[in-house]
């Protein structure tokens, strides 16, 4: 499907309500292409999925009110709402920072106030993103591990979700009120719960310490925990309608965009240089005759993890993003809302 038969579905009334919902129509800055057509790995039957962002509306901005997101399920749309993207944009988040990087020819929609976002992109820009998009790399490895020969022992286990754990406790600087590195210590040990070999223990000396938070935090870590046990259960589904080598596919291309970030200072979404690469994983070529990731593809993955630390060592963007620049470019577009309202 053209980026024109695209623009020419969203007039549909498949699509209407993109201009009747109340936090959308005239709203709207941004709307875009997302999944496979944004990467370049679309093909014949591939979904389109559009994802944009809306700004507040002045009594919203006044208030401190949110609406978040507008998530429409049947056409696979997700328009976020200007400051809850803003907020998503200054971790790195994978899925968020990937809009600012688009082909032109696929901004479906773009509003004066949506090209200045995109010319500030490298306001959000820091080594956050080794954090964010480590984290997912990591979730999503260990889905390919669950179904291949390799599959993880408990211990290893216990050790793969402490990686994901640790790069979550880097994103808590500057979320949460700050504490040292040693006042939040987790780490694998011995198990003193029957059944496992070893597990992961936390040591805590916070003092004087917010209890929200504090809350806040251990939710975010235990929910992350409670996820391992699904993700287990969502794979045998994803085998079962050969999805595996899509995983592994979005695996190595999240490697690839955040070298971008790091080596380049760029967000790069559309996969040009590597798109045969990416398209032959997809097509499973690194599968075996039992449908499993083959050793390559490991070795592979190997490769990519040895570049991105050395990245995340020699990259020359700041440890945070400037986040005074941020409020201020915030600032001047919610200004801008409310007295043009």
């Amino acid at each position: 499907m053209t980026v024109e038969n695209i623009k020419d579905l969203l007039k549909t009334t498949e699509y209407d309500f993109l201009r009747k919902d109340e936090n959308l129509g005239n709203k709207i800055i941004l709307l875009t292409l997302g999944g496979s057509y944004a990467y370049g790995t679309d093909h014949e039957g591939s979904d389109v999925d559009i994802r944009g962002c809306a700004v507040n509306d002045k009594t919203q901005i006044l208030t401190g009110e949110d609406f978040g997101q507008v998530v429409d399920v049947p056409t696979d749309t997700t328009v976020y709402s200007f400051n809850k993207l803003v907020t998503l944009l200054t971790s790195v988040n994978p899925n968020t920072i990937e809009l600012l990087g688009n082909k032109p020819e696929h901004y479906l929609y773009l509003s004066p106030v949506g090209r200045e976002l995109i010319d500030n992109a490298h306001l959000f820009l820091s080594k956050k993103a080794c954090q964010s998009f480590g984290g997912y790399a990591n979730q999503q490895l260990y889905r390919l591990n669950q179904k291949a020969a390799r599959q993880l022992s408990q211990s290893q286990l216990e050790e793969h979700i402490l990686k994901t754990l640790e790069f979550m406790q880097t994103d808590f600087v500057g979320k949460y009120s700050k504490f040292d590195s040693d006042q939040i210590h987790l780490y694998t040990d011995k198990a003193v719960q029957e059944g496992y070999d070893t597990e992961i223990f936390m040591d805590v000396k916070l003092t004087h310490y917010p209890l929200r938070d504090y809350c806040s935090m251990w939710n975010e870590l235990q929910n992350t925990v409670k996820q391992y046990g699904k993700i287990g259960k969502r794979n045998e589904k994803a085998a079962l309608h050969g999805k595996i080598s899509k995983h592994m596919m979005h695996l190595i291309r999240l490697y690839m965009m955040c070298l971008d970030i790091l080596e380049k200072e760029k967000i790069v979404t559309y996969r040009e240089t590597e798109h045969d690469l990416l398209m032959s994983i997809r097509n499973g070529e690194f599968l075996d005759d039992h449908e499993q990731p083959t050793p390559e593809f490991f070795e592979m993955v190997d490769e990519y993890e040895k570049r991105l630390e050395y990245a995340k060592a020699n990259t020359s963007l700041p440890d945070e993003p400037d986040y005074k620049a941020i409020r201020e470019f915030r600032a001047s577009v919610n200004e801008k809302i409310v007295k043009d309202y």
